[in-house]
């Protein structure tokens, strides 16, 4: 197909049928996929008109019956006001059709299963809606499954993911605003919102930054999300994602905007706070008791996975006079025979778990499951054999490495984090692993997500915190979060401009 720059603002050339069907294939030169079907009204042999369509792109039954029947049976007046004006008025039965004699509009259309229809003597077209491609059926995001709670989640059809957030939220209020983006791809967006709950700030914002997009091709919302983050270096992600319409629905109630990206289920949300990783989605459908319990495990978890081996790197190598006698004699008859230090012990077995557990993942089905499991004990138990290790790493990595898996959505940042608290706990000792603590906090607190704090309003006294370390009861959650609903937001320090 030719450029977009090519027919940007053309128009159709005349009012000769033959002569706007030739020009529109050369604007699909050598794409075979182009269906060109020629009709005239069997009343009148002077009526001609043209179908062009993307071959597997519309639905064939709805092109036959609400377009094509209607236009072999109409008989049509020796007077009218305008051919293709009394065929979009009286003619089609498609629900949505558009009069245009713009380019863009009309290569748009095919290339996104519509049917244009072009007729003798006209120099506009019709642009008919028969969209009928094959979208994966509704189902449960597979990494993001839950005990109790709604079980369906976004495919790739920008169209349905808009229709399960509209079922949620049944009003009005809610906005959604569509946007193209990729010179390329051209690849529909929407942006949804909640009009008398959104930051307005946070909006405008998000809004700048979408303008200054300027990429052949967004596949995914990570393209978007990498151009628009705030400190784009930084390994702390400060936008939010799920494949989850009751998420969404959640995330809009409380002020926050969502980009919905055609193509891909993975729907985008702004602003972000650190907090939403340890949520659960269905800690608002468990009793609150056992939700605050189960978040707090996942931020104790959190904890564990990044500071666990480096607090016993820094005990065995530095400060041995700190642990129990008993408990030091077991470790040194533990590590009796082993050539290597602990430093190099503990870095060989996570990154034999980091390879078994990302093999497991990219395997399919029960078979990964199984190889992770059976190659995690096998390994283990043959290095603890072979003296490459000593058995007491094989337990600190094993709770790291299970404790780092109940935050799915950090595993990338968790994994960074417990390697650079490793390096520094092993040349500094606690004191490293100290520093580095002291840093990540630094870090975090610095960090905003569209002018608002990434970590949100977490250092407020706790009746201040309802929704954070502990999931309150809703009849205390009576207000929205007032660090993304208030007008005025943190002066922002690290976007990034094109």
């Amino acid at each position: 197909m030719a450029s977009q720059d090519n027919f940007k603002g053309a128009k159709l050339p005349c009012e000769k049928l033959d002569a706007n069907v030739r020009y529109i294939h050369s604007v699909f030169s050598d794409d075979d996929t182009l269906v060109t079907r020629f009709l005239s009204s069997p009343f009148d042999s002077a009526l001609k008109f043209c179908l062009i369509y993307a071959n597997g792109m519309v639905n064939n039954k709805l092109l036959n019956d609400d377009v094509i029947r209607p236009l072999l049976q109409y008989r049509f007046p020796e007077e009218h006001d305008g051919l293709t004006r009394l065929i979009a008025q009286n003619v089609m039965f498609s629900d949505d059709v558009k009069q245009t004699d713009d380019m863009e509009a009309i290569v748009q259309g095919i290339v996104y299963g519509d049917t244009v229809l072009l007729a003798d003597g006209c120099a506009d077209s019709l642009v008919l809606n028969t969209k009928g491609w094959n979208t994966r059926s509704i189902e449960e995001p597979e990494s993001e499954r839950v005990l109790r709670g709604p079980r369906e989640g976004f495919n790739e059809s920008m169209l349905v993911n808009l229709s399960m957030i509209r079922r949620r939220i049944r009003t009005p209020d809610l906005k959604f605003r569509f946007l193209t983006f990729g010179r390329k791809t051209r690849t529909k967006a929407c942006l949804c919102y909640l009009d008398s709950v959104v930051n307005k700030h946070v909006l405008e914002e998000l809004k700048k930054r979408l303008a200054t997009i300027d990429i052949d091709g967004t596949l995914d919302t990570e393209y978007i999300m990498e151009l628009i983050r705030d400190k784009p270096y930084s390994p702390v992600e400060t936008i939010g994602s799920t494949e989850r319409p009751d998420v969404v629905a959640g995330r809009l109630l409380e002020g926050r905007v969502a980009l919905v990206l055609d193509g891909t289920p993975q729907v985008m949300t702004v602003p972000f706070l650190l907090i939403e990783d340890f949520q659960s989605d269905e800690d608002y459908c468990l009793n609150y008791y056992f939700a605050s319990l189960g978040r707090i495990l996942r931020i104790l978890a959190f904890l564990i996975s990044t500071g666990l081996p480096a607090i016993y790197v820094a005990l065995a190598t530095f400060h041995q006079d700190i642990l129990p006698a008993p408990l030091l004699i077991s470790i040194s008859q533990a590590r009796d025979g082993v050539p290597f230090p602990t430093i190099l012990e503990i870095l060989f077995m996570l990154v034999v778990f980091e390879m078994l557990r990302e093999t497991g993942a990219r395997m399919p089905g029960i078979m990964g499951q199984t190889l992770s499991i059976v190659g995690a004990l096998v390994i283990g138990q043959a290095a603890v054999t072979a003296k490459i290790v000593s058995a007491p790493i094989i337990i600190i990595v094993g709770i790291a490495g299970i404790t780092g898996l109940m935050v799915p959505r950090l595993k990338s940042f968790t994994i960074l984090v417990r390697f650079t608290m490793l390096a520094l706990a092993s040349v500094l000792g606690l004191y490293g692993f100290l520093y580095g603590r002291v840093a990540l906090l630094i870090l975090l607190y610095g960090m905003d997500s569209f002018g608002v704090p990434l970590m949100g309003n977490s250092t407020e006294k706790l009746k201040n915190t309802k929704d954070i370390y502990i999931r309150a009861p809703w009849w205390m959650m009576i207000t929205r979060p007032k660090e993304l609903t208030k007008n005025r937001i943190r002066q922002n320090r690290g976007s990034k401009k094109k």
